[in-house]
C-alpha cells in the first residue's frame, strides 16, 4: 500500500490492554448531526493497522453516519477524527481520500449508466492511472474484465459490488471504510466478497466495516463494536460482542 498514512501505527485496542501505538483512524467523542438534530453522541472508535474492525448493530443506530464522518462526508458537531494521530476536523472528502482513507458506501455508489471501464475512470480522480487500476480490477474479479464495456446498471448485485471495490481499492487506500457490503446480495457472494475482504487485510490494509448482519463479518473481524441509538455501547473479541447481540442484531 502506498496511501498518505503512515501504516506503521499499532493494533486495535481492546479492553484491559496496556496502552499502544496510537491508531490509524480514531473517533473521540465524535458527535454529528442533520440539521437540529443529533445522531451521534459522543462515539469513540479506534481502527489500527491491517485489522478489521465491525461496527454492528440494528438500522437507525448511527453506522452510516459514523461511516460519513470517517470519509469526510458529514462535519463533526464535537469532538475529534484522526488519522494516525492528526485531528483532521473540517477536511473534505476528497482531501480525506488523499490521506488513505476510501469509502464504498451503502448501496455500492457505481455510476448505472457508465461501462465497467468508465466507473473504474471515475476513481482515476485521486491520481491513479486507469491502467493500473484496470488490471487490479480485472486480476481480482475476472467477471469485471468480461464486462468492461457493458454498463454497470446491467450487472447483478455482486459484480457492481466488486465494482465499487474495485474502484475504492484503485486509489491504492491505507484504510478501507465499507458500509452495509451484504446489502441485496446472496449469501454465496456474500461469503465471497468478505473472504476477499480477509485477503485485503493479510495484504496490509486497515478495514472498519459497518454491517448489520453480524454473522458476515465476526469470522474476520479483530475487533467488533456494538451501536445503539448513536452510541457505541460496547467494544471487544468478536466472540464476547457476539455473545451479547439479539438474534434481531444477528440478523438472518
Amino acid at each position: 500500500m502506498t496511501g498518505q498514512i503512515d501504516a506503521g501505527h499499532g493494533e486495535v485496542a481492546r479492553p484491559g490492554d496496556p496502552p499502544g501505538p496510537e491508531p490509524l483512524l480514531e473517533l473521540v467523542g465524535a458527535r454529528a448531526a442533520y440539521g437540529p438534530i443529533e445522531v451521534l453522541h459522543g462515539v469513540d472508535l479506534k481502527v489500527g493497522a491491517g485489522s478489521v474492525l465491525a461496527l454492528l448493530g440494528p438500522n437507525g443506530g448511527g453506522k452510516s453516519t459514523t461511516m460519513k464522518v470517517c470519509a469526510g462526508l458529514l462535519p463533526l458537531t464535537g469532538g475529534e477524527l484522526r488519522l494516525a494521530g492528526r485531528t483532521v476536523n473540517g477536511l473534505s472528502a476528497q482531501d480525506v481520500a488523499r490521506l488513505g482513507v476510501c469509502s464504498v458506501p451503502e448501496g455500492r455508489g457505481i455510476f448505472a449508466n457508465l461501462s465497467v471501464r468508465e466507473n473504474l475512470w471515475v476513481g482515476t480522480g485521486t491520481g491513479a492511472r486507469l491502467a493500473d487500476m484496470e488490471e487490479a480490477a480485472y486480476t481480482r474479479f475476472p467477471i469485471l474484465g468480461k464486462r468492461r464495456n457493458q454498463l454497470a446498471g446491467s450487472m447483478s448485485g455482486g459484480e457492481q459490488q466488486m465494482l465499487a471495490l474495485s474502484r475504492a481499492l484503485g486509489t491504492d487506500p491505507v484504510i478501507l471504510l465499507l458500509d452495509e457490503l451484504s446489502m441485496g446480495l446472496a449469501p454465496m457472494i456474500v461469503t465471497q466478497m468478505y473472504e476477499t475482504v480477509a485477503q485485503l487485510v493479510a495484504e496490509g490494509l486497515s478495514i472498519l466495516v459497518a454491517e448489520q448482519f453480524a454473522r458476515a463479518v465476526l469470522p474476520i473481524a479483530d475487533t467488533a463494536a456494538l451501536m445503539l441509538h448513536g452510541r457505541v455501547v460496547s467494544v471487544g473479541r468478536p466472540d464476547e460482542i457476539e455473545e451479547q447481540l439479539s438474534s434481531s442484531y444477528l440478523g438472518g
